[in-house]
């Protein structure tokens, strides 16, 4: 049988005019600034007059470590929000927007898939309302006035070896991951190494996801750390006055954008850090808004538990003030049969034994999520050649770790396929039985905030951190940043820093390479092993395929 693309599938959409999918949520026409017929974005103006609302429940899907064999969170999170609509309940959903990296990279977009998908997909996947240009923009005026304040005499005496704000790109490109600047003369400024990351591991993007309007936007732009004196004072983003500039190139990518899936029910799609390098969750404005409008929200979280659950249950929930009430991991028979030790060419045949041997990733998960005093439900995402023995070997498995397994095919079939998890979910939602709390106490010092996600998360048995990095933490919490969270980077396919280490790694240490305070954000950031901040493109990108037909529509975008 052969199955149709989600491009084409999103292109046969019957979209709603955006106006009617706000009434859905009780957005008036006035308070939506539209981009076209199909999306728009909600004005700040309603969103504070919701603000004394009940808030709904909260349910995140999270997943198992990404295989090759793919997953399928944002899919599942389309479809749980399609499902629960389809039972008659008051959903929207909440995720990330798609950074232009991945989609012409390996990863693909970030709305959904087959028929749970968000759309306008081409425009989802692409520019969509500018937030990304509007973010690199910022980021890189404020990287263009620390330049130039040296050129012009250096007011704040800037050590120009100690400038730590990179500039940053909406694209995978490797060769400007280090990069020398200024080279050519006195007219072009002073030489110094520096180097760009990518869009959405910008220090911007965390504050505009963290931020709850644009007062707080700004107060947390001026906090920003961008360089440092001789003396290692630190100097800000408002001593060189760049606060107010960067708000204004924000104002408009504040306010969440609104768009439909294809069943025609409400979705937020607002902000993109990745989890692997950021901390992997939409704005805290368009969930929280959501939260307002809506009975229940599922929102996601990037990547696996270990990196994006973990993020949104210390950093989001902690920021935010909010907390699940539900979590749904993502799991297939076939990721589980790639941790088992068998290669994506043997995925199609039938091997239980695999699948066994593959399970101990998904508990490792389960339990890992259960520390925070969640209740879990497993989604196994459902491919057409999954056997009926290896889907029942993932339920009994699951039952073991005191959990129960759902059968999904929202890939299939839209909410029709899903609507077993959907009252599954709202019956836990609604028993109020979450009893959320974070891995670690604000008060805890810095480096055992490490040391408890390594080895409470990852199971490592030690964290390496030599003493340059130790001493940057102290250094760190004698200024007063001692109770700020956490935020790893690390790779996203294995419980340890090795992406070729599966299953559920033990014995293994996490080294830490360097630290990065993110002062505006809130966060300390962590990088280990071999993890970069500018991901490169593979040998074959996507972008090799991406091209319009003689129709003029899009082609190979996935």
């Amino acid at each position: 049988m052969s199955y149709k693309s989600d491009i084409e599938i999103a292109r046969e959409a019957q979209k709603r005019p955006i106006q009617e999918i706000g009434e859905k949520l009780g957005i008036k026409s006035e308070h939506l600034l539209p981009y076209g017929h199909d999306k728009a974005k909600v004005s700040q103006e309603f969103i504070n007059s919701v603000q004394s609302n009940t808030n709904g429940k909260l349910i995140l899907v999270t997943a198992i470590n990404p295989t090759p064999a793919g997953e399928g969170k944002t899919t599942t999170t389309v479809g749980l929000g399609d499902g629960l609509n389809r039972i008659g309940k008051k959903a929207a959903i909440c995720i990330r927007e798609a950074s232009l990296g991945p989609c012409f990279g390996m990863k693909g977009g970030a709305a959904g898939g087959g028929y749970a998908q968000v759309v306008p997909m081409e425009d989802m996947n692409l520019h969509f309302t500018g937030d990304f240009h509007a973010i690199t923009s910022a980021h890189n005026l404020l990287s263009a006035m620390i330049d130039n304040h040296i050129y012009w005499g250096n007011e704040f005496k800037i050590d120009e070896r100690r400038v730590t704000w990179r500039r940053v790109l909406d694209m995978n490109d490797r060769v400007l991951r280090d990069v020398v600047t200024s080279l050519g003369g006195v007219a072009n400024g002073f030489p110094r190494q520096t180097g760009f990351d990518i869009t959405v591991a910008s220090e911007v993007m965390a504050i505009l996801c963290l931020a709850t309007n644009l007062e707080d936007l700004q107060e947390r732009l001026g906090n920003i750390i961008v360089a440092y004196r001789r003396d290692r004072t630190p100097v800000y983003c408002r001593d060189v006055k760049a606060d107010g500039a960067m708000t204004v190139l924000l104002k408009d990518a504040m306010q969440p954008n609104l768009v439909q899936t294809l069943e025609n029910n409400p979705a937020f799609v607002h902000g993109g850090p990745f989890a692997n390098i950021a901390h992997g969750c939409n704005s805290v404005i368009a969930t929280s808004t959501a939260l307002k409008l809506a009975d229940y929200v599922v929102t996601e979280a990037g990547f696996g538990a270990d990196l994006g659950a973990e993020k949104f249950m210390n950093i989001k929930c902690r920021k935010a003030g909010i907390s699940p009430d539900c979590v749904v991991l993502v799991a297939t028979v076939r990721a589980m049969k790639m941790n088992g030790g068998v290669t994506k060419a043997d995925l199609a045949a039938e091997n239980v034994d695999a699948v066994k041997e593959g399970c101990a990733n998904l508990g490792r998960h389960i339990g890992n999520l259960k520390s925070f005093d969640v209740p879990v439900v497993v989604a196994i995402n459902h491919f057409v050649t999954d056997t009926s023995a290896e889907v029942q070997a993932v339920k009994d498995y699951v039952a073991t770790q005191g959990s129960e397994a759902i059968l999904c095919r929202h890939w299939e079939l839209g909410s029709a396929g899903v609507e077993e998890l959907a009252r599954r979910v709202a019956e836990i939602a609604d028993s109020d039985v979450s009893q959320f709390s974070p891995l670690y106490s604000d008060d805890l010092p810095l480096f055992e905030k490490i040391d408890a996600i390594a080895k409470r998360i990852y199971r490592a048995d030690e964290v390496i951190a030599d003493k340059k990095i130790r001493d940057q933490l102290h250094q760190w919490e004698e200024a007063g940043f001692g109770r700020l969270p956490i935020c790893m980077a690390k790779t996203q396919y294995s419980f340890s820093t090795d992406p070729n280490l599966r299953g559920a790694p033990t014995g293994h240490s996490v080294p830490v390479r360097e630290v990065r305070l993110s002062a505006g954000a809130g966060f300390i950031v962590v990088i280990c092993g071999e993890i970069m901040t500018m991901p490169g493109l593979p040998r074959a990108p996507s972008a090799e395929a991406i091209m319009l037909n003689d129709m003029g529509n899009i082609e190979g975008l996935f």
